[in-house]
């Protein structure tokens, strides 16, 4: 599109080592906040800012400008099919205008000023960034290793075209923004990162003033800043920049720049499991970003990055999420002093400090008082009265996904496991303080230092609820929580586990043992009262009840348990679906239970564990079908997928009339890679993201959507890892369900997976039509 006449003597832009905070308006916050770090000579990456007012210009002279206002507002009201059309449409207008003759040799004689030919990282530096109430943080298009006047030209004008995206669109739309967009530009001498990250100058989770908190990770640092992998973390002492406390993270692929785009490059496991910065890099790092903090006067979020071991700086923000400073109380020990005394797995998040009750079996939990902190061996589902009394559980076997970690997390207590050896360490009686994040028990109370895990933003970049088109449900084990769990932003209780609740319900006696002492019906009655106690609270929304499924070794800890088989894999063994069909009774107490609840409550609904083949689901449902609570079709009838085997009998399990699948990802990680869920020596083993686990869940989701099933996952793994939250949504996963603590920050993750869905199908039917 031939430009008209632009308003000549004006000037369009310039080098960041004359901008300045009060330029924000008119280069936008990233080039104002270079151009201060620039003028302070702190090492930026020399650049030069391209005005909104040039963008505007460019559209005034192009004869345009009224035209993309007028159409980018009427898009307010547009339908998605609508919305993609227009933006096709602005985003071409743009990219086919003429830059007027003075603007084009602006930017072309500051390019040259960088150097010959020198490749740049062209990005947007929209007005509106950073401001209080829109952040358009990644809304803009930015691009890297731009070389030459010509390709520089492009990519300005592709910059430009990106305020006309569908994603820029529709979050001016979300953010009723009104105005009439612009955008300016930044171009820098391209950082061609070995290692990148961020910086923080107080810790972003405590508050505290006297820690450099740092995180990096190989490559390109939109890894780090978008929390895709699982950096390096270093705590720094602003007092004499001496580390503190290291985590090597875990990285399985870096983004690196290339001539054609910002590419992708997976690792090894040796290269993304190497630490990376050395303690002279990090030192360095945090000298630095100190005085950055100092320039500013307040606490800083900086970006560097790390290319031939020249550190850049190429982006600093103050720091608005800091609360006050937790230093403990008087006399207390600090995380840089206090030895530990023993080290774990963290598998509840928090800290608590107490009186330490070493207890061997549960027949000793007497002696453990309200506030006390339980150390066992390990603990099972009897155990729950004393894990509700504990402020902090520790022990010395298991994983992250066994018993104490789960209910432990439910019940928001530190949980600390796989120590191997507290019970012999810790002193029954002593005082101790446990860190559940970090897995770490020490001596006395000791304020340890938390360790930040992903970036935080800064408050005025909160977003209000997230609407997901995935439901997304909690885990319970017991009614405590019911009411407060049911307060939030959950769509119900996708996984109500029975083997939790029944240990209050049987008084410590086996289920055969109260129904021969005639008890059967106080069992009943106990389990009635606790289900119908969350299905009011989450009332309408479903309450998925799993039948229960203790194993044989944990049944033969319960008094009368002697009639149990001894195995030596119990795990795989006398359990689920099977046990109900050796044991109709034990099943009918389940069925007794559901059925009095439904009648007046029924949004609750039975799932059926550790089904492994056709024929005893088949038996199963006939005991069901032959129960009252059998004529009641309004119920759903859920099956846990555990097994492997699910993946090839799903469609005779839907013959079978079974509603929906439920995914188990610890048993079937454990069933797929064999290895025990709850062994600590073998935690390295297991991973439900790898390929054999994630292609049994692949088939899993397609046969069930093929036969017509609802499908969920209900697992440990969907609460840790945004990866496989992502993973689920774009396989087609009807819903899943996490531990209540992890369910807003799932909600975020559903709903950026589903976003970047819709966008990514725009643009494919955008080139399509091309």
């Amino acid at each position: 599109m031939a430009a008209e006449s632009a308003p000549t003597g004006q000037r369009w832009t310039t080098s960041i080592d004359h901008l300045g905070p009060a330029d924000a308006p008119s280069v936008g916050g990233k080039a104002a906040n270079l151009g201060e770090l620039a003028g302070a000579r702190f090492p930026v990456p020399p650049a030069f800012a391209v005005s909104e007012r040039a963008y505007l210009a460019a559209m005034d002279a192009a004869g345009i400008r009224k035209d993309l206002a007028d159409r980018g507002a009427a898009c307010r009201s547009a339908d998605d099919t609508l919305l993609t059309r227009e933006s096709r449409a602005l985003q071409t207008l743009v990219r086919e205008v003429t830059l007027p003759d003075d603007l084009r040799a602006q930017i072309c004689r500051a390019y040259r000023d960088l150097g010959p030919d020198v490749p740049v990282a062209v990005r947007s530096s929209a007005p509106a960034e950073d401001a209080a109430d829109t952040s358009f943080a990644g809304i803009h298009e930015s691009y890297t290793d731009v070389v030459g006047e010509d390709a520089l030209i492009d990519a300005v004008r592709n910059c430009w075209a990106s305020l006309w995206t569908p994603r820029a669109l529709t979050y001016r739309i979300l953010r009723g923004y009104e105005e009439e967009p612009s955008i300016a530009v930044v171009v820098q001498r391209m950082v061609r990162s070995d290692c990148s990250g961020v910086v923080f100058t107080a810790d972003p989770r405590t508050g505290a003033r006297d820690r450099i908190v740092i995180e990096a990770a190989l490559g390109l640092g939109e890894v780090v800043v978008g929390g895709q992998v699982e950096p390096d973390t270093y705590v720094v002492s602003k007092d004499d920049f001496t580390l503190i406390d290291k985590h090597i993270g875990n990285q399985s692929f870096a983004i690196r720049p290339g001539r054609d785009g910002d590419q992708r490059v997976n690792l090894t496991s040796a290269e993304g499991t190497r630490q990376v910065l050395d303690t002279a890099q990090v030192q360095e790092i945090a000298k630095l970003a100190a005085a950055v903090e100092e320039h500013y006067g307040a606490p800083q979020d900086l970006e560097f990055a790390i290319e031939d071991r020249h550190l850049w700086l190429v982006q600093t923000r103050p720091i608005t999420t800091l609360g006050a400073t937790d230093t403990g109380a008087a006399g207390d020990e600090t995380r840089d002093t206090a030895e530990p005394l023993v080290q774990g797995l963290g598998a509840g998040p928090g800290t608590a400090t107490g009186t330490a009750r070493v207890l061997s079996t549960l027949e000793d939990s007497g002696r453990l008082q309200d506030g006390d902190i339980l150390v066992a061996p390990m603990t099972r589902p009897d155990w729950l009265p004393v894990l509700r009394r504990a402020a902090a559980i520790v022990t010395d076997g298991g994983g992250v996904t066994c018993h104490a970690a789960i209910v432990g997390r439910e019940l928001g207590r530190p949980v600390v496991v796989g120590t191997h050896d507290a019970t012999n360490v810790i002193e029954d009686g002593s005082r101790i303080t446990v860190d559940g994040s970090s897995g770490t028990v020490f001596a006395g109370t000791v304020t340890p230092a938390a360790k930040p895990s992903v970036r935080q933003r800064p408050a005025q970049l909160q977003v209000a609820a997230e609407t997901t088109a995935t439901t997304l449900y909690v885990n319970l084990a017991t009614p405590d929580a019911a009411e407060s769990v049911a307060a939030t932003d959950v769509d119900g209780v996708g996984l109500l586990r029975a083997e939790f609740m029944i240990t209050g319900a049987l008084g410590g006696a086996h289920p055969a043992a109260m129904i021969a002492a005639g008890r059967r019906k106080e069992y009943v009655d106990d389990m009635t009262a606790g289900v119908e106690h969350i299905a009011a609270a989450f009332a309408p929304r479903p309450v998925v009840y799993r039948a229960v499924d203790l194993r044989s070794n944990e049944f033969a800890a319960l008094e009368g348990g002697d009639v149990e088989p001894d195995e030596d894999n119990p795990m795989i063994g006398y359990r689920g679906c099977f046990r109900y069909v050796r044991e109709p009774e034990l099943f009918s107490l389940d069925l007794d239970v559901l059925h009095r609840v439904r009648q007046r409550l029924p949004n609750v609904h039975l799932m059926i564990p550790f089904v492994r083949t056709r024929w005893e689901l088949a038996e199963c449902l006939d005991q069901l079908d032959h129960h009252p609570l059998g004529a009641d079709r309004g119920m759903h009838r859920w099956i846990m997928a555990e097994v492997p085997s699910v993946a090839y009998w799903i469609p005779a399990y839907a013959q079978l009339g079974i509603d929906g699948v439920s995914i188990g990802s610890n048993d079937l990680t454990q069933l797929t890679l064999g290895v025990d869920r709850d062994s600590g020596v073998c935690k390295d083993l297991f991973d439900t993201m790898d390929p054999a686990v994630l292609d049994a869940i692949d088939r899993i989701i397609d046969r069930a959507h093929d036969c017509g099933l609802t499908t969920s996952l209900c697992g440990q793994a969907v609460s840790t890892d945004s990866r496989l939250a992502e993973h689920l949504v774009r396989r087609g996963i009807t819903s899943v369900s996490v531990t209540a603590d992890s369910a807003a920050r799932t909600r975020r993750i559903i709903a950026a997976a589903e976003r970047r869905i819709l966008l990514d199908h725009a643009r494919a039917s955008a080139r399509t039509k091309e």
